[in-house]
């Protein structure tokens, strides 16, 4: 008998108010992603290192952050569809310090859609392997991103 496992995915969504490139390149620029994944941190950020920047199909971006040197999470994107400034798909193959060994690989694609008022960021995440870590990224992680992001242009 053979053991079927089932995946969970997510979706999620909201307005960010810029353009659909300013958005796009906020999201991809390492530069960018430096300045707005440290916004809204209590105190000292930590540790944020973005290296890539190669958005094109196949280019990579890797992420490392944390409190500290102790506590790190890394994350690794592969592209695998762009369309600036409207679309972007990626593998992300993920490690958190608090399951050392594990590794997390989901596919990821957003949309970013003009609307009034700016751009309606639009997630879907498959492969999630459980639901407890499907809430936590539709409840923390993703709405996390998003008010960093929100916080970038509205500072």
């Amino acid at each position: 008998m053979s053991e079927t496992t089932t995946m969970h995915e997510l979706r999620i969504e909201r307005l960010i108010p810029a353009t659909p490139e300013e958005v796009f390149d906020a999201y991809t620029d390492p530069e960018k992603i430096k300045v707005w994944f440290g916004l809204l941190a209590d105190g000292d950020p930590g540790v944020i290192e973005i290296t890539g920047g190669d958005v094109r199909v196949g280019g990579v971006q890797t992420s490392t952050w944390g409190p500290n040197r102790d506590w790190l999470y890394h994350e690794i994107n592969t592209y695998t569809a762009v369309e600036r400034p409207h679309r972007l798909a990626a593998t992300s193959v993920g490690t958190a310090p608090e399951m050392p060994g594990v590794e997390l690989t989901t596919q990821v694609e957003i949309l970013f859609e003009e609307a009034p008022g700016g751009t309606l960021m639009k997630v879907h995440q498959t492969g999630i392997p459980d639901a407890e870590l499907r809430d936590f990224f539709l409840t923390t992680a993703w709405p996390g991103a998003m008010d960093r992001i929100t916080a970038y242009f509205t500072r």
